[in-house]
């Protein structure tokens, strides 16, 4: 039996965007919510709290609005795939569907950085550059640990150290540019 082909949710960006966080696709509770990083034990908005201070109690619009504010775009590298479950391993790697990142990186000429939520989503970067996709010399790319609950070999805390040396090397260079 096929599992069912999953849809994912439309890009969160804006034209002055200087970094883009890239998932995998989203699980069953951000799909039922269409919502990004829905499930209440991911962990992506409370390291976006401790990054930029986007509050994690915020509504959902809210929290997007202030990704924007920060100069932060959101995206999945699986546009559909086929998947049982949540898990980026159940994911049928012959149905993978890659969303269109020429299209989108066109759209953001300020991007400093591409950060890879989790194994999955630098694997299908590896994917997207072995296609032929190109980036400027300027724009740097990060493979990070996971924030899904599933990914429990590193604490909170540990996750927030990669995440944080992404953020500050991001940073240095957009201050060593300007």
């Amino acid at each position: 039996m096929t599992a069912a082909l999953c849809y994912g949710l439309p890009a969160v960006w804006q034209a002055d965007a200087q970094i883009l966080i890239l998932g995998s696709l989203p699980g069953v509770a951000s799909l039922r919510a269409a919502q990004y990083y829905a499930h209440p034990r991911n962990q992506f908005w409370p390291l976006l709290q401790q990054l930029f201070g986007i509050d994690v109690s915020l509504p959902y619009a809210e929290r997007l609005a202030a990704l924007k504010q920060h100069r932060l775009a959101l995206w999945d590298l699986i546009g559909a795939a086929e998947r049982r479950g949540s898990l980026d391993s159940a994911i049928t790697p012959a149905s993978v569907q890659l969303n269109d990142f020429p299209a989108l990186l066109q759209q953001l000429p300020a991007l400093r950085a591409v950060w890879l939520n989790g194994g999955t989503a630098a694997k299908s970067w590896q994917k997207l550059i072995k296609a032929g996709l190109t980036l400027p010399a300027t724009v740097q790319v990060f493979a990070l640990p996971s924030s899904s609950p599933a990914h429990a070999a590193l604490s909170f805390a540990d996750k927030l150290q990669y995440w944080q040396q992404a953020c500050q090397q991001t940073l240095a260079t957009n201050t060593g540019e300007s």
